[in-house]
């Protein structure tokens, strides 16, 4: 039966530069990268060497230690480069479209007929695997668990975030096909989170599904925290969350027999020109998408995804695998005049620390400067405003610092993962890094109990 919840911590960070609900065409990428880095804890092995040719849905590499997932080309053609880093850690593939789109070979069926076993092969087969993540720790699903159930938020509440109606206005056949299959791997529900306006549209008429509404600021639209409300996570419980983009991809991939991994993108934040939607290719080098687009008035941080969670890159760099936006603010790395004595009626503030607090609705351009070093961490009672969960998060982190297992077990470290914690790092005046603590906790568990 379906529930409203309504949330009533977190944050709205009003920034400058949404997206318009304008689609075009992007130029087509020069090339495109699968970036094994954009997996915690995945140790990745080649399938291809530099200069082979591949078709789309060919093999570039697999996980060692789940040899059955493997990760493939979203484009058919050349085999560029495999990118190496410190201790010849593999950091991307990079492939070079030859404009056929020669693909590999899959089945076409209706998911409907298809057995649980059939499904997953299918999707193990294709790449297609990856797009799950495993709750707890948010790692990679693993094939041979029945997950408790299976959740997708259907709406994104981070800063900029893409319109998901709007970016799949056009794929409701698609999405239902893929929920069709995603089914088939879990013996409970398939819960979709909602927001209150989303009644009418392409996810209000899915079927198959549990419908919730999540209503509040974000993270209402984090995976995490609709999880913690609907289906929470204990020890050796086991729930998987997949993103509307990648059940696009599933439908397809049983409607047509082929691995069409088209994607449509969100150019967002105050420094692009005219913030609109591009449509392109997963992985495509962003180039593609950036060049004489945004205004290079000042020094840009351009980065993979949102503000809280996304990845620094330039323009060499390639899109995420997860991500549904490019984001571009200003550095911020110049001299500020008086700085914090200010009195703020441009800068935005967590703790309505200045005079912009007297204008709730309006935008802001911001930066990516810290304002500031780490300090003291202390117990505050600030995070607990930002995070709508029955959860500590001070103490988890503390715990986690000296690595104790069983105070992290008891403090709820396997409900949340990095993105459910990134407004506490928005908003810490200790300058804490938060996520990067988190991540820490969880391999720490994944390495004791597995």
């Amino acid at each position: 039966m379906s529930k409203h919840f309504k949330l009533k911590r977190g944050l709205n960070i009003r920034l400058k530069g949404a997206a318009e609900a304008v689609l075009e065409d992007a130029p087509a990428p020069k090339s495109v990268a699968i970036k094994p880095t954009d997996f915690p804890g995945l140790t990745p092995k080649l399938s291809v060497k530099a200069d082979a040719q591949v078709k789309v849905g060919d093999a570039l590499f697999f996980d060692k230690y789940n040899p059955e997932i493997l990760f493939t080309s979203p484009v058919s053609g050349t085999v560029k480069a495999v990118n190496r880093g410190e201790r010849r850690k593999i950091l991307e593939i990079v492939v070079e479209p030859n404009g056929t789109n020669e693909q590999a070979e899959f089945t076409k069926a209706d998911p409907s007929s298809l057995s649980r076993e059939e499904i997953r092969d299918q999707l193990l087969k294709s790449g297609l695997w990856p797009f799950f993540k495993q709750r707890p720790y948010g790692v990679l699903a693993k094939p041979t668990d029945v997950p408790t159930n299976i959740v997708i938020s259907a709406f994104d509440s981070a800063p900029l975030a893409p319109d998901y109606d709007f970016l799949f206005s056009k794929e409701q056949s698609a999405l239902q096909t893929g929920i069709d299959a995603i089914s088939k791997l879990t013996d409970g529900k398939v819960y979709l989170g909602v927001a209150p306006n989303q009644s009418s549209g392409v996810f209000a008429a899915l079927k198959k599904v549990e419908t919730n509404t999540f209503d509040g600021p974000h993270p209402a639209g984090n995976a995490g925290i609709q999880i913690s409300k609907v289906c929470p996570i204990g020890k050796g419980t086991v729930v998987w969350t997949i993103n509307p983009q990648a059940l696009v991809y599933i439908g397809r991939l049983f409607q047509t027999g082929k691995l069409d991994m088209s994607k449509t993108i969100a150019l967002t934040g105050s420094e692009v020109k005219a913030p609109k939607y591009y449509k392109t290719v997963h992985g495509a080098k962003l180039d593609s998408l950036t060049k004489g687009k945004t205004t290079e008035a000042t020094k840009e941080r351009i980065i993979s995804g949102n503000v809280l969670t996304g990845t620094k890159v330039d323009t060499d760099n390639y899109l995420g695998y997860f991500d549904q936006q490019l984001t571009v603010i200003p550095e911020g790395d110049d001299y500020e005049f008086m700085g914090w004595a200010a009195p703020g009626v441009d800068k935005y503030s967590a703790s309505k620390a200045f005079f912009s607090k007297l204008f709730p609705k309006k935008e802001y351009v911001l930066n990516a400067n810290m304002h500031g070093g780490e300090r003291a961490f202390v117990l505050s009672g600030q995070y607990e405003k930002f995070l709508p969960m029955d959860i500590l998060p001070v103490h988890l982190l503390k715990a986690i610092l000296v690595n104790d297992i069983d105070k992290m077990e008891q403090l709820g470290i396997y409900e949340i993962v990095e993105e459910d914690l990134a407004l506490c790092e928005y908003a810490c005046t200790s300058k804490i890094k938060v996520q990067d603590i988190l991540r820490q906790g969880i391999n720490s568990m994944i390495k004791e109990l597995g």
